[in-house]
């Protein structure tokens, strides 16, 4: 009987790791140097830290994009986003069905929906606002967040001009919603909260948050907790990532009280680089990409090289590092492959499935080549496995060339050194730029800036707007 009923228990194991959880973490705006595991000594982040010994750290992880939509556009996809002419951040218009990530598009999350997984978002959207564009009708079964690309951290107030929505209401699943004290802390208990209503089921969530993006704001005893972080800003920055951190904990701690976390795959990135002070164009938000160059904005490693964790306990080594390349749309790839999706399913998926690079059952690099792309090509990055990276900036007439183990700072180009790797490149990423397609929305700010001239055209102040009479009942 004993043996029996162990024989069933063996059998039974191998099914339920079949069918592992997923949970993608995703911060917005957040320096590379700004968590313990990737340098910080000046911001606490304890349950990143041991996520990342649970698990394994990328050495060399990158997004596809070095600001938010676009980013979450190609995560979402699983595809390279200029695939579908997405290469700026929608305006916020709920009215408009043009503004947001292509209808034709399959979301990663609806692929293993079809499979039997429970998915679910909280936190920020930003792939459109208009009924087409909604969560619940792109793959996700929950939605607790806002659609815009952000939202004031402690208040919602109607009366004020929506513009980008950072004080409309949140949304759960359509309907108006609220939260209570800190929008940070309020996304974490909610993801918390899903994990304890989803433990019977294989799920897929996305924690989605829009901390440390701008506003900068924390609750005042976090603030405190960081008196001595002499700027001001980071001091701020410093309590916001704090604060998500706490968040973290919150929802690994769901998975263990409901004995889920051994077979949950747990992926934490950033949506980008941290915002660097610009002359003229912005003054950061407190964030360090060190020792990279530039920030949120560029094909510097600072704006694309993010930190960048996986974890699960069941099939990943612990305090391992992985030192290929690897991107966004490796997320979505490995989490279809887990849970059995259809990747092929036209628009076929892109990206990798890095659970066999990283459980040593493949040890080539997961990629030859990554690729950037930004204003319908004039701004553009070609990273090849080794380390050679060639990209536009900071002049496109002459394109750098840099190999990053020795140049991580992107400082000497070496393309007057070796010219025939530097056009081999730029012919391999013109090669995959053909099969790209042109930008198809208008740059959020230039979109209200357009809005506001057409009213002011069309409807002058003072002018006569007699209306129509009502016609005469016979």
């Amino acid at each position: 009987m004993f043996r029996a009923l162990l024989f069933i228990l063996l059998l039974a194991q191998p099914l339920v790791a079949d069918k592992p959880n997923v949970i993608v973490f995703m911060a917005d705006d957040m320096g590379y140097a700004d968590a313990g595991f990737t340098g910080a000594k000046d911001i606490q982040t304890p349950h990143l830290d041991q996520l990342a010994k649970s698990g394994v750290v990328f050495r060399k992880g990158y997004v596809n994009h070095p600001f938010c939509g676009p980013s979450r556009a190609a995560f979402l996809s699983g595809r390279y986003q200029h695939r579908f002419g997405f290469e700026t951040n929608p305006a916020y218009d709920p009215s408009n069905p043009h503004q947001g990530i292509d209808s034709g598009e399959i979301l990663f999350p609806k692929r293993m929906q079809k499979v039997g997984y429970h998915t679910g978002i909280i936190g920020k959207w930003h792939l459109g606002a208009a009924p087409p564009f909604h969560p619940n009708k792109r793959g996700f079964d929950y939605f607790y967040g806002f659609l815009g690309g952000g939202h004031d951290y402690f208040r919602i107030d109607l009366r004020q001009p929506v513009k980008e929505a950072y004080l409309q209401a949140l949304e759960r699943n359509g309907q108006p919603a609220s939260f209570d004290g800190y929008l940070t802390t309020a996304l974490s208990q909610d993801a918390a909260q899903f994990v304890d209503r989803n433990k019977d089921k294989p799920f897929f969530l996305f924690v989605a948050y829009n901390a440390p993006h701008a506003p900068l704001q924390a609750p005042k005893e976090l603030i405190e907790k960081y008196a001595d972080i002499e700027d001001r800003k980071r001091r701020i920055y410093a309590a916001m990532v704090d604060s998500m951190d706490a968040g973290i904990g919150l929802v690994i701690d769901a998975l263990e009280r409901n004995d889920l976390r051994d077979n949950t795959l747990v992926f934490f990135l950033s949506d980008n680089g941290g915002p660097v002070v610009r002359p003229g164009r912005g003054d950061g938000n407190g964030s360090s990409n060190k020792p990279f160059r530039g920030g949120k904005g560029d094909f510097f490693e600072g704006g694309v090289h993010v930190p960048f964790i996986a974890s699960w306990p069941a099939k990943i080594p612990a305090n391992s590092t992985f030192d290929h390349p690897v991107i966004a749309l490796d997320i979505a790839r490995t989490a279809v492959a887990l849970a059995r999706g259809d990747a092929a399913e036209a628009p076929a998926m892109e990206g990798t499935n890095l659970i066999p690079h990283l459980v040593g059952e493949n040890d080539k690099p997961p990629h030859e080549f990554l690729y950037w792309r930004g204003g319908n090509g004039r701004g553009w990055s070609i990273l090849r496995h080794d380390g050679y990276k060639q990209l536009s900036q900071p002049n496109p007439k002459s394109p750098g060339l840099h190999f990053l183990p020795d140049d991580i700072g992107e400082e000497k180009s070496l393309s007057s050194d070796k010219p025939k790797l530097a056009a081999s490149l730029r012919k391999q990423w013109e090669s995959w730029d053909g099969e790209n397609v042109p930008n198809r929305m208008m740059p959020y700010k230039q979109y209200h800036k357009d809005r506001d001239k057409f009213f002011e055209k069309t409807f002058p102040p003072g002018a006569d707007y007699t209306p129509e009479p009502i016609p005469t009942m016979r």
